[in-house]
């Protein structure tokens, strides 16, 4: 669903070497039969539920009493295109949803979709009435449509920061190469993280303080550009870093990295760069661009899935880890940041198991992580038995 066209490539001459991969976590199913899910989540203010995604357009609740529930929380499955890198593919929830518990005035709910002619859709949906499991299908509210050139590299997450913002992570608009040179155009959505104020007003507001504002060649909404496929991404919920794990095109996948408290503008160097090496040509100017944090060749994989940084109760030995995965591979691997250098590599391969088809990761309310096959299942991480 999400690979690069692919040859191989060695990464890089510093590829690290992973230690023997003892005592690094251990998997709990936590459901299974799912149909094509590649995202989960959950608000903050709710600590046993989980919200899992559906890429033909369903949104699927997981419960701690009754595990998959049938009825969907929210089914749009007529107004989705789904199939290879198109679908339901995320969704967010405000940052005051049932903050306090009784208040249903932030009870919204945020997608991000392909509709039925192709292009990108971020709409806002409400809970249904006296219920915490159920959305309204009738209060859809779209926010921004984005045309989409060709039917890849949606990019498809949309989160919300520590600052309270909308974080949309869009793709170059597709095909091989970024034709259109999208990713370092900044007058266009596409090849960038998007960040909007929600609260503001309808449909949205353009914060202020977005490092684009008032330059007539840039879209204003842009926070950083220069990115392929950014399939998935995270904020450490200890200190704000950003995480982008960016999908690579025939040799490289990488994970950039956005420091605590960047007034955005960063560069990430598509389709100048593909990693750290030039795109296209021998030779080509770096100067300006922000190079990844980690890098890896085509040799061990094809596709990179981002994760997380775990910080949740139930694997206290894997605490400060960044995960990440390869969808065309069958580990899943993790390093700690460090002085801003990407260290201690781990391969989990030995105590998770082999895994085919890691589409995504989640976390919940506490800040458990959670694995994401598209074959169907969801697993949890915990300490090693």
């Amino acid at each position: 669903m999400l690979a690069a066209a692919g040859v191989l490539s060695a990464a890089c001459d510093d590829t690290p070497a992973f230690p023997d991969p003892t005592g690094g976590g251990s998997l709990e199913i936590v459901a299974e039969g799912l149909q094509s899910p590649v995202f989960l989540t959950a608000p903050s203010a709710v600590d046993d539920i989980l919200w899992v995604v559906e890429q033909i357009g369903r949104i699927r609740v997981i419960t701690r009493d009754d595990g998959l529930r049938p009825m969907p929380f929210l089914d749009i499955t007529d107004l989705v295109s789904d199939g290879g890198e198109r679908g339901l593919l995320s969704v967010a929830f405000h940052p005051n949803f049932l903050v306090p518990a009784d208040d249903r005035s932030h009870a919204f709910v945020y997608v991000n979709y392909t509709d039925t002619n192709g292009d990108t859709r971020i709409v806002r949906y409400s809970l249904a009435p006296n219920t915490l499991l159920e959305a309204d299908p009738a209060s859809a509210t779209v926010l921004m449509t984005i045309p989409q050139p060709f039917g890849n590299h949606n990019g498809g997450q949309l989160a919300f920061g520590p600052d309270g913002m909308l974080y949309i992570a869009m793709g170059d608009g597709g095909s091989g190469g970024d034709p259109l040179e999208h990713g370092q155009d900044r007058s266009t959505l596409l090849g960038a993280m998007l960040r909007i104020d929600v609260d503001g007003a309808l449909p949205y507001v353009v914060p202020s303080d977005n490092p684009f504002v008032g330059d007539p060649s840039s879209a204003p909404e842009i926070w950083v550009y220069g990115l392929r496929n950014p399939w998935r991404f995270s904020f450490d919920r200890q200190d704000g870093g950003l995480y982008i794990a960016d999908v690579g095109q025939n040799a490289l996948e990488e994970v950039s990295f956005q420091s605590p408290g960047s007034g955005g503008g960063e560069n990430y160097g598509w389709n100048t760069m593909e990693g750290t090496a030039c795109f296209g040509t021998s030779d080509c100017d770096s100067s300006g661009l922000e190079l990844p944090i980690h890098e890896y060749g085509h040799d061990e994989g094809c596709s990179i899935t981002g994760g997380y940084v775990y910080r949740g109760p139930s694997a206290p030995s894997l605490v400060g880890r960044y995960f990440y995965a390869d969808f065309c591979s069958s580990w899943v691997r993790s390093f700690r940041l460090e002085g801003g250098e990407a260290v201690d590599h781990f391969d989990h391969s030995t105590d998770f198991g082999p895994l085919s088809g890691v589409v995504s990761f989640g976390e919940d309310a506490r800040g458990d992580m959670y694995i994401i096959t598209l074959s169907g299942t969801v697993y949890r991480i915990v300490e090693p038995e």
